[in-house]
């Protein structure tokens, strides 16, 4: 274990500690590590194979590694990009995934991939090296780093994909995936099955084609013929995801999802949407109307923040729509994002003169 982790007597006293949430939070950072170096010590006495000790260490060293680089950047918005290591840079896809990786980098986010080359290098090209960082895998073929990104300290290298795919799409807030193979259709569909089953919090994902493109529209027939037609999805779960074939489509529905939606957070059995403008009473009325299906009880009501968020005082000021969700309807969830952030559920209020 490392020798910087605190031992079990280490807990800061609670009267030391001038904020009493911080010292809360301090004792509760404590109780996780110790419950980790509990399960290290099971793992002897379950006598463990060496090769599963083998891959438990690395994965936690790289989880650790990764979290740190991280940490320092989850102020800012990120944008993961996915698509294929094999698209050259004379295809009209490696030249889409340079622009949107331009328009990204312009309105001050950061462009995360995968590291490697093809349309992970033309993310990166578009961004610029201040404006990336990425996670690559170590594969015996066709996955060296590429020259943007190569030994900047917001790059992290690692053996396994899960690791690699968790951090990918944990620390991102929204997700953009171009024409790709078996890896990039992995990817889009786990991130999608991730917020279909609330396994993360809802965000916005965009396939997005090169102009004219018809690689993502082939896969949308597939989905609602096979998936949908046979009730293996929800309609609403359509919702989930955009396909466009333009860049300025594509950056314009990353931005619309943040603009008035902030954030999220459960608390208890309470969702709360941190938003950045209260919703007028009007809107509210309508949404108790429209999103009633999603309740488990009560209705949806305008809030402060709840006293469980203390932890997070530098979202204090903001409203909160605080609700009984179901925990299920995550489709329906993003209808409601989505209506909050244009300011109407079905029809646009009336142009004054």
């Amino acid at each position: 274990m490392s020798k910087s982790a605190p031992d079990q007597n280490s807990h800061t006293p609670l009267d030391s500690v001038d904020d009493p949430a911080e010292a809360l939070d301090t004792e509760h950072v404590h109780d996780l590590i110790n419950m980790i170096k509990e399960s290290a010590d099971k793992l002897a006495a379950d006598r463990t194979s060496r090769g599963d000790l083998k891959l438990l260490s690395r994965a936690i060293r790289e989880l650790r590694y990764a979290f740190k680089v991280f940490t320092p950047y989850r102020s800012r918005r990120k944008v993961t990009v996915f698509g294929s290591a094999r698209t050259r840079p004379h295809e009209a896809t490696f030249q889409q995934a340079v622009a949107f990786g331009r328009a990204m980098a312009a309105r001050s986010w950061l462009v995360v991939t995968g590291a490697a080359s093809g349309i992970m290098e033309a993310g990166h090209i578009g961004a610029g090296r201040d404006n990336s960082m990425g996670l690559n895998i170590m594969l015996p073929f066709e996955q060296s780093t590429n020259s943007i990104i190569s030994g900047d300290p917001k790059l992290v290298h690692m053996k396994y994909f899960f690791t690699r795919k968790l951090m990918l799409v944990k620390e991102c807030d929204a997700v953009c995936l171009l024409p790709g193979g078996f890896g990039t259709l992995d990817e889009g569909f786990e991130v999608m099955t991730l917020i279909q089953t609330g396994k993360r919090d809802v965000a916005p994902i965009v396939f997005l084609d090169e102009p004219g493109g018809s690689f993502w529209n082939d896969l949308q027939d597939y989905i609602k013929k096979r998936l949908l037609g046979h009730g293996m999805i929800s309609p609403e779960d359509l919702s989930l995801y955009k396909l466009t074939d333009n860049v300025d489509d594509a950056v314009r529905e990353l931005q619309q999802f943040y603009r008035v939606f902030h954030s999220m957070r459960y608390v208890k059995n309470k969702l709360a949407l941190r938003l950045n403008k209260t919703p007028t009473p009007e809107l509210l009325e309508d949404i108790n109307a429209e999103f009633a299906d999603i309740l488990v009880e009560g209705q949806f009501t305008v809030s402060k923040a709840l006293p469980e968020e203390k932890d997070e005082p530098q979202l204090s000021v903001l409203p909160r729509l605080v609700f009984r969700f179901n925990r299920r309807s995550l489709g329906r969830l993003r209808q409601l994002i989505d209506c909050l952030n244009r300011g109407w559920v079905k029809n646009p209020p009336a142009a004054t003169t």
